[in-house]
């Protein structure tokens, strides 16, 4: 962590910001009050000349050596710009020096420069719909937010592969897709924080029961919303948790709920299910997903040596995830993804070449990539000093390694996001083969459509096709909370879309 003076008083959006430049380098940094002892000054200019050129200096000062860095950064506009924007170019043009100041401090260098959200693929579908040509856009994201031309092509290649399998993407606003939270699993995973409750005591306390009895009654209220609205439905992801969690006659009734209640299911492009956790894999639940036509499923097993499931909570072995993906091809599961993480506990660059190997021999339709994220509510994050992972050298040559394997394999990237507090300030890239990409992964992460979440945890992005402006709503986390509230939820979510899209049908 480091102590940072700062040599005037910034609004809180401009200290948000100097703080999440500063932690690419140093964790937990934070701006110091008045009184503190600081290891770190700083001091910055910024204006707008009368040609609309922005120009920002920093000038930082490390205590401990006094050493002392110099940056500067101009990048004329056309414009003068509002108010907003001129606060929004003001304030990335600070970004831009502090970070090649640390830089230069560090001797680290940012390939995302100064992005430090967890969309870069969706600012570059901005640029791509204001008109800007390819090169505008590289040019733009090299000058202003010093990205390396590495990523650049990394987005270029996903927005290529998007567009192909979304050709409606820019006008796909005018649909909805569907997120259910189931929120029960077998074990919680060290590094999790998504609703995921052990499913056996919840069974024994009635929550379970009562939780499907709730969900039941959501999809079928949704479902008469969007019949009375016409509304058509893109995709539907069943999240969690697990959904596979719960026993197959319980799933077999929620499916037909779905089913009897959501409208247009012959237009519905894509049905997913994630099976993340093959102890929950069984023939007679796959059985469920082939009577419903649901296909695709994710089997992941985040790493393939068994000491590593063992550290990070997983109560399955490596054995067991590979038996259940072949039972799941040989059930007729035919889009099967699995996940990796890079940086487990105890895990380099061997322990993954491990894992992409055992991967070969699969050969899933999708591979999706995370880096570990330490999440402020997981078990890893709260006990730190327990887990021992990859330095930021050695999950960069994980990481270049997977694009290796990916090309090598012909999968292609086709959606990225990106988190706080990720290993060595990396990725997660979903790759795929040609054709077989998650429709829901792509408006989900691009933010292009409104997405109702239904159950527990699932979280509500409605989507104002014409203005870009979301509003969200957020269903519980704990089952005991969902159950006593899902009606309210419900209520809320049918007054938000009623807002949004208007009501075409009064009844």
């Amino acid at each position: 962590m480091k102590l940072i003076s700062l040599n005037k008083t910034y609004p809180q959006d401009w200290i948000r910001q100097i703080t999440h430049i500063a932690n690419l380098f140093f964790e937990d940094s934070k701006v110091a009050k008045k009184e503190q002892e600081v290891d770190l000054k700083v001091h910055f200019t910024s204006q707008v000349d009368e040609d609309y050129t922005v120009h920002a200096t920093c000038e930082l000062q490390e205590q401990a050596s006094g050493a002392t860095f110099y940056t500067t950064f101009d990048q004329p506009y056309e414009t003068l710009g509002t108010d907003h924007e001129q606060n929004i170019r003001l304030k990335r043009a600070v970004s831009y020096v502090l970070l090649e100041a640390l830089e230069q401090l560090t001797d680290m260098h940012q390939k995302w420069g100064i992005l430090t959200g967890i969309r870069p693929t969706k600012l570059y579908h901005k640029f791509r719909k204001q008109g800007y040509t390819k090169e505008a856009i590289r040019e733009k994201l090299v000058t202003e937010f010093r990205l390396s031309h590495e990523k650049i092509d990394l987005l270029e290649r996903i927005v290529a592969v998007q567009l192909k399998t979304i050709p409606d993407l820019d006008t796909i606003g005018d649909e909805v897709s569907i997120y259910i939270g189931i929120p029960f699993c077998p074990t919680k995973c060290a590094y999790c924080t998504f609703p995921a409750y052990a499913i056996q005591s919840n069974r024994k306390q009635g929550r379970v029961n009562t939780f499907l009895d709730g969900l039941h009654i959501e999809l079928e209220r949704m479902g008469q919303w969007l019949t009375e609205n016409d509304m058509k439905i893109t995709s539907i992801y069943w999240g969690g948790g697990t959904p596979t969690s719960i026993e197959a006659d319980e799933m077999d009734a929620l499916y037909e709920t779905m089913y009897k209640h959501f409208p247009h299911p012959e237009t519905i492009r894509e049905v997913t299910v994630e099976a993340g956790r093959p102890d929950t894999i069984t023939s007679e639940k796959l059985a469920v997903l082939r009577k419903w036509g649901i296909d695709r499923i994710s089997v992941n097993p985040q790493s393939y040596t068994d000491e590593t499931l063992k550290a990070i909570g997983r109560h399955h072995s490596v054995q067991e995830t590979i038996d259940k993906f072949w039972l799941a091809r040989e059930e007729g599961m035919n889009n099967i993804n699995m996940d990796l993480i890079i940086g487990l506990p105890n895990e380099g660059l061997e322990e993954f070449e491990h894992s992409l190997a055992e991967s070969e021999k699969m050969m899933p339709e999708s591979l999706t990539v995370h880096t570990l994220s330490f999440k402020r509510a997981s078990e890893m994050t709260h006990n730190r000093d327990k887990y021992q992972v990859a330095d930021r050298k050695t999950a960069e040559a994980m990481m270049h390694r997977a694009h290796e394997w990916t090309d090598e394999h012909d999968y292609a990237p086709y959606y990225l996001y990106r988190q706080k507090n990720i290993l060595g300030n990396l990725e997660n890239v979903g790759y795929s083969k040609p054709g077989e990409e998650s429709i829901y992964n792509i408006v989900i992460m691009e933010e292009v459509q409104t997405i109702i979440g239904l159950g527990c945890g699932a979280s509500s992005k409605f989507v104002d096709a014409q203005t870009g402006r979301i509003t969200q709503h957020h269903n519980p986390k704990e089952p005991a909370a969902y159950i006593l509230t899902y009606e309210e939820a419900i209520e809320k979510k049918i007054e938000i879309l009623n807002e949004l899209y208007g009501k075409k049908v009064q009844k």
